[in-house]
């Protein structure tokens, strides 16, 4: 007999509200972001910069990502329906996923020709760069902005958010290259540049890769400690015990949590349930539990006890 054939199971659920809408911010990040990439390469290409150029390829990513994002974002409001009993929500885990292995790729491409441009150096003229660089910090500092509210609980908003705010901070760097290069006549500078640039958006994407990775593989959000969470539970009173806890992303906004809790011999199941649902939806922000409540006698055969498992 398993640990779900006892009788004496008891199950309680709460669930989190709906992530918030940032279509409006996608649609105008988007629109913004495609027609700064054009303009970056007919520049780049006139002026001779791989910084401005690598600058391109990075803001490509970027539209890209926030086309993915804002699919994903638009897809986690749809119902659950049919098999997909928990939705579309994990398109978001997917999205932010996708957007770090894009970018990483983007980096090597980038760097690769930058390593090239040492061996071969070409004229740059500065002045343009930094024209359109400074272009580049009003498009993307404005955008963030944009997306500044929804960065803390929902990864694939940061992601959003992340990538547009260093772009903003890589096209400051981009000004200052370009004025240099005037200045000097140092083309070498822009090379260097963009290994910069590279080096900033491989330090930022590697932290939304590691997160993204965890969430796929049904590891609990960043932001949740586990140790803290069988504490609170095993603190309420009533319980005895907390074994088989799970806790794990089912997007990137919305945590779900599983756990068999062992209950004092006379206590109320009913105001259990309630009051644990409540509490890790307080403490934790986990709007989706699932308790299963046991009585010392029935956990002494349950197979996912700790002291059970060979």
């Amino acid at each position: 007999m398993t640990a779900h054939d006892h009788h004496d199971h008891h199950h309680g659920h709460a669930h989190s509200h709906a992530p918030a809408n940032f279509d409006r911010a996608f649609a105008v990040g988007t629109a913004l972001n495609a027609a700064f990439v054009a303009v970056q390469i007919f520049y780049g290409l006139a002026a001779h910069s791989m910084a401005l150029l690598a600058d391109a390829v990075h803001h490509f990513g970027d539209v890209l990502g926030l086309l993915i994002a804002w699919g994903a974002s638009w897809l986690g409001r749809r119902r659950p329906h049919g098999q997909r009993t928990y939705g579309w929500g994990r398109t978001s885990i997917l999205a932010s996923l996708t957007n770090a292995v894009v970018l990483l790729l983007g980096c090597g491409a980038i760097a690769l020709e930058a390593v090239q441009r040492f061996a071969n150096p070409a004229p740059v003229a500065g002045q343009v760069v930094s024209w359109v660089a400074l272009l580049g910090i009003a498009v993307n500092g404005g955008t963030a902005l944009m997306f500044l509210r929804g960065r803390k609980g929902d990864l694939n908003i940061r992601g959003a958010f992340l990538h547009l705010a260093s772009d903003a901070a890589v096209s400051g760097a981009v000004v200052v290259a370009g004025l240099l290069i005037a200045a000097t006549g140092w083309a070498w500078l822009d090379p260097v540049t963009s290994l910069g640039i590279v080096a900033v958006i491989t330090l930022g994407t590697l932290g939304l890769l590691r997160d993204s990775v965890n969430l796929a593989i049904d590891a609990a959000p960043k932001a949740i400690r586990i140790s803290d969470v069988e504490h609170c539970l095993r603190d309420m009173p009533g319980v005895t015990e907390v074994h088989d806890l799970h806790v794990w992303g089912l997007s990137t906004t919305e945590t779900a949590l599983t756990a068999h809790l062992v209950r004092a011999a006379g206590g109320d199941v009913d105001l259990l349930l309630r009051q644990a649902c409540a509490e890790v939806q307080h403490r934790f922000g986990i709007g989706h539990a699932t308790f299963q409540v046991e009585t010392a006698e029935t956990a002494g055969l349950c197979r996912l006890r700790p002291a059970h498992v060979i």
